[in-house]
């Protein structure tokens, strides 16, 4: 049995979603993580020059998350099976990740409501965990999704019988740090590109610095990957990204931050596209079998549910890309320390720039 063209497209579109996701939160999680390395200074003060490096996601960071809301809901509506399968087996990763990314929004929001430090010290604290948790469990999740987790058919279902612990194995960790130090290179690229000054160059050489690393952990998994669970075409994706993580070094040498942005983006796309091809026509292998797997087919949703959600997409897809580019395009300024004024207690760091 094959795949219809819809269950092919909605499969693709998936890949499409998260590869947003990972561009656009990738940077979001990287300058959380970074705000306690970058945000000292011996010259100014550190609290500002952590507003500063907010205040480069500021208008945008909430409205890359929106990323992550449409891909889980078209998988929840697309392939209900592999929804049903994964949010299981997989609970409490995606729930440590849920509760990551609310406890950085909160740390976010409310950083500026009261004017203490030891208040902003915790608010820090939050931005940090709701920053470095799902930058390393979303490649766990992911690197298990392309390997296979223990799944058998249990009547009309498919049950995953594993544990937590099944999913920190070799290849799952190693997917883990490459999803790790690739936000952390895209996020200090990302600073870089969105300031001037002692900040952009403190920036600009941390990113040098970890762009050998994305370098290679990412390269190693990509060629796992690839000889473990690739397929022939699959290889064009892997130069691609090896190749764009050399530019990545090359252009943050030269501090071109544009290029390097571009590069870490591509990079991104890459490993996204590797994962999902190597997936293919697989959601979730199962490590019981192959008859014990998901598929794409045994996933799916009916045609006419397929149907009618590809007429929505069509529809609201150009709207909403050409929305957030033009938010991109409003707040493109570059900020310095001098930008960012004393900040009362009470007002929002959405309004401090």
């Amino acid at each position: 049995m094959n795949p219809s063209a819809l269950e092919i497209v909605w499969f693709v579109l998936i890949a499409v979603l998260f590869t947003g996701y990972f561009v656009l939160e990738g940077f979001d999680f990287g300058v959380g993580m970074l705000m306690p390395f970058l945000g000292r200074s011996s010259e100014h003060d550190g609290d500002k020059r952590r507003r500063l490096i907010i205040n480069t996601i500021g208008p945008v960071w909430d409205g890359n998350e929106v990323w992550l809301l449409t891909a889980g809901g078209a998988l929840f509506a697309a392939f209900g099976g592999w929804y049903a399968t994964m949010f299981s087996g997989f609970y409490l990763p995606l729930f440590l990740i849920l509760l990551a990314l609310i406890v950085r929004v909160c740390a976010i929001e409310w950083r500026a409501k009261i004017n203490d430090p030891r208040w902003r010290l915790w608010c820090d604290v939050g931005i940090g965990i709701g920053s470095w948790v799902p930058a390393l469990l979303w490649g766990v999740a992911f690197a298990n999704v392309v390997r296979g987790v223990p799944i058998e058919v249990r009547g009309p279902n498919h049950v995953y019988t594993g544990g937590f612990w099944n999913l920190l194995n070799p290849y799952g960790i190693v997917g883990g740090l490459t999803t790790l130090v690739v936000f952390l290179t895209h996020g200090a690229i990302f600073i870089a590109l969105k300031t001037k000054g002692q900040m952009r160059d403190d920036a600009t050489k941390l990113a040098a610095s970890l762009s050998v690393a994305m370098l290679v952990i990412a390269g190693t998994f990509l060629l796992w990957t690839q000889l473990a669970y690739g397929k022939d075409w699959t290889w064009a994706l892997v130069v691609i990204g090896a190749l764009a993580a050399v530019g990545v070094v090359i252009a943050t040498n030269l501090r071109r931050e544009g290029w390097a942005f571009l590069g870490t983006a591509i990079a991104i796309a890459a490993t996204v596209g590797l994962l999902f091809g190597s997936l293919y026509p697989y959601v979730m292998p199962s490590t019981l079998g192959s008859d014990q797997g998901l598929t794409i087919m045994n996933s799916s949703s009916s045609q006419y549910t397929l149907v009618i959600m590809t007429w929505a997409a069509v529809i609201m897809t150009p709207i909403v890309i050409g929305y957030q580019a033009w938010s991109y395009w409003v707040f493109r300024k570059r900020l310095s320390i001098d930008d960012v004024p004393e900040t009362p207690a009470g007002l929002s760091l959405k309004t401090t720039v």
